[in-house]
């Protein structure tokens, strides 16, 4: 169960996301808190530049390996609008992040991309369990999702289909 300051954390997630979605870029936005409840780095999609890497989350896990050590990485949570790709999982876990609390789950992004009609990415949406195991993960947060969702609608919706390839 996501607690009331953890919520304050992904409503800066959504926060992010919308700042991305303002700045011509795909609706997605993370935060890094350390185990003592600071928040240690944030950053929002920044992938319309031409590199399909530029995931908050994946920038939060390179950040969290050159500045934290391996004991304040695994203390450390990932709060996030969406929930992690493939890549970002996996950086996740490499680097030895603690906890991931998520808005919106892979399955409902999924979903809504369907709904509009986005083409498939060229990495398969998958629940982070598949691809890191070993990383306690929570969510979807019910009454922020449709804040999430609507970041994605107008992004992806009819007359701006950009694809996520």
């Amino acid at each position: 169960m996501v607690e009331a300051v953890e919520t304050a954390y992904l409503r800066r997630c959504v926060e992010l996301a919308r700042e991305a979605v303002e700045a011509g870029d795909e609706p997605f936005g993370s935060v890094l808190v350390d185990g003592d409840g600071k928040v240690r780095a944030e950053d929002r999609n920044r992938v319309a530049g031409g590199d399909r890497t530029r995931h908050p989350e994946f920038e939060l896990a390179r950040w969290a390996a050159a500045h934290l050590t391996p004991r304040e990485r695994a203390a450390a949570t990932v709060y996030t609008s969406g929930e992690h790709c493939p890549m970002c999982a996996a950086a996740h876990a490499w680097v030895g992040l603690g906890r991931i609390v998520y808005v919106a789950s892979s399955q409902q992004l999924g979903q809504w991309f369907a709904e509009l009609g986005v083409p498939a990415p060229p990495v398969r949406i998958v629940p982070v369990r598949e691809i890191a195991p070993g990383v306690a993960v929570e969510g979807p947060v019910p009454e922020l999702v449709p804040e999430v969702r609507a970041l994605v609608h107008r992004f992806f919706g009819p007359g701006d289909a950009a694809a996520l390839t």
